[in-house]
Parts: C-alpha cells; structure tokens; sequence
C-alpha cells in the first residue's frame, strides 16, 4: 500500500474514539492511543503525530488517537486495545491508579509512584511504566536551569502527581523534598505510600512554612490543581517562604497563572508545565518507537495549537 492510499484508509486522528470502535478497528499500520475520561481537551494526539511525521520512515505509518474511556471500562478497553495490536499507551485521569492492577508487568519506580502513564505491548499484555518523573526532571533543567541532584525541593500538593514527583526527586538524589498541604491526614497518606525516605522528606502546613530552614536557592513545584480555573486562590502565598527560589507551576493552561505572576513579581525565575508535557511525551513514544524523538516538533505543534 502506497502513502497516499494508507493515508485515506486511516481513521482521522483528530476524532475522539470510544470502547465500541475498537470492534471493527482497522487501522493498518501500528496505533498508540492516550486513555482518558474526559479526553477531548487532550493535545497528546497532537504533538505525538507531529514527532511521529517529522520522524518519517517506518514511523510515518503510525497514529496517536484519544480514546475517551469512562474508569469502569478500562479493564475492557486494555484487553481490547492489546487484541488489535496498539503498541503503546498513556493514561490520564482517572486511569493511573488503576492501571497499575491490570498490567502484565510493572516497572518498581512506577510502582513507587503509586501510578502509571505509560504501557507498552509486550505478548501477553503491557507493561506500565511511569514517564512524569522524567518530565518533571527535565523540563526543571531545560527552562530554570535546575538540577534536582543535591538540591532541597518544596513540592505543594499530596496527590498523584506530588507522589510521582516526589519519589522521581528522591531517586535522582535531591537533598531534601519539603511536602506542603493543607492536609495533613493527606501528607501523612503519602509519606506513608513511599516509605522509608532516610529522613529526606518533611512535610509542613501550606499557611506555615518553615522558611528558616530552607534554602534561598530551593526549587518550587506546584502539583496541586490551583490555578487551573479563573479564581483560583494560590496554592501557597510566595512571600511566606525564602526569597530566590525556582518556581515551576505543572499547570499549562492558563499559560501563566496566578503562582507564576505572583512568583515573576517577587523576580523569581519561573515556568509553567509545557515543557513537562513535552517531554514526558517523548519519553513515551521513545520507549514505544526505540528510536530518537524530534521533541522540537512536539513544541512545535502545542505552540500551534
């Protein structure tokens, strides 16, 4: 089959699938898809398709399509996802958690983190494996310039995505993790899910920082949701902590919310999440593809969109 008529066969990847057409899937070339409930908001179809076309050669016969999958049927959906040959996987919410029971096999650092975003086929099922780690790692370097080896990390929020980044800080060797939240029934939670840490994490009340004692040059991360939504109060008031930190807000969109304001006033350094998103993502399709990935394409198609 020639480009043009493979081109013409495949199903548009700008469609939000669901369960039942995977029935009658006939894609010919190899599928990746992201899992999601809802998913239409979802820019992963986007940059993974513009790195698969730059890629060219054999890759330029793969698709990324949005499965929107509601949590109950995601047991089905993976089994049915693996029957017509998707090589590849991510999850969104609500499907990381979950995941981590139905893969065949389950990397030990996803197992730390308590979730998964990435699968990938193997014969008898898929592997999960988590890439946010990597994301966060990265993206810290690439646009503050930070390093998370020896560094002390103050890290807002006790959920998924705090967890995830959390046990990725203690594993590259960052000095100390300060966890703040307005719960602390919920830190506790996560100090619990990690475990030993050597004494490298203390938690601390959001309205109370312990600023004394941490570092002018610490890098702070916003996992929490806030900002997200116009209104938005702040996941923690900057003034009450040491000045000179990094800042980096996981949230992309609003581009600039109401943290990074806050934080480029006070003349720190700071960056939203598009760089985590980006790199997160090409640290899926490398495991998927085994070949090097353009992240500049990936950048390329969120600026566009």
């Amino acid at each position: 089959m020639n480009l043009s008529a493979f081109t013409k066969s495949t199903p548009p990847t700008n469609k939000v699938y669901q369960l039942p057409d995977l029935e009658d899937w006939s894609f010919p070339g190899p599928s990746l898809a992201v899992l999601g409930h809802p998913i239409a908001h979802s820019l992963s179809p986007r940059i993974h398709n513009a790195a698969l076309a730059k890629m060219g050669g054999e890759f330029a016969k793969w698709r990324y399509y949005a499965f929107d999958i509601p949590h109950e049927l995601l047991p089905e959906a993976l089994v049915a996802l693996h029957i017509n040959n998707f090589q590849g996987i991510n999850l969104t919410i609500p499907h990381k958690v979950e995941a981590l029971e139905l893969v065949a096999t389950l990397d030990p650092v996803a197992e730390k983190m308590g979730a998964v975003n990435t699968l990938i086929r193997e014969e008898h099922g898929f592997t999960g494996r988590n890439t946010d780690g990597y994301g966060i790692e990265t993206a810290l370097l690439q646009d503050l310039g930070a390093s998370i080896p020896g560094s002390d990390i103050i890290l807002l929020g006790a959920g998924g995505a705090s967890r995830a980044t959390a046990v990725q800080c203690l594993e590259s060797g960052a000095r100390k993790v300060w966890l703040g939240n307005r719960s602390q029934a919920r830190l506790q939670e996560l100090l619990d899910s990690i475990g030993d840490t050597g004494g490298r994490m203390e938690t601390f009340p959001l309205s109370a920082p312990p600023s004394s004692r941490m570092p002018e040059d610490a890098i702070l991360i916003n996992a929490t949701s806030l900002g997200l939504k116009a209104g938005d109060p702040f996941p923690a008031d900057l003034t009450k902590f040491p000045p000179g930190l990094r800042v980096y807000d996981m949230i992309y969109n609003p581009p600039e919310t109401a943290l990074l304001k806050q934080a480029r006033q006070l003349g720190c350094l700071a960056s939203n999440g598009l760089s985590m998103l980006v790199h997160q993502a090409a640290k899926s399709l490398g495991y998927w593809t085994g070949a090097e990935v353009p992240v500049d394409a990936m950048f390329a198609a969120l600026q566009d969109a």
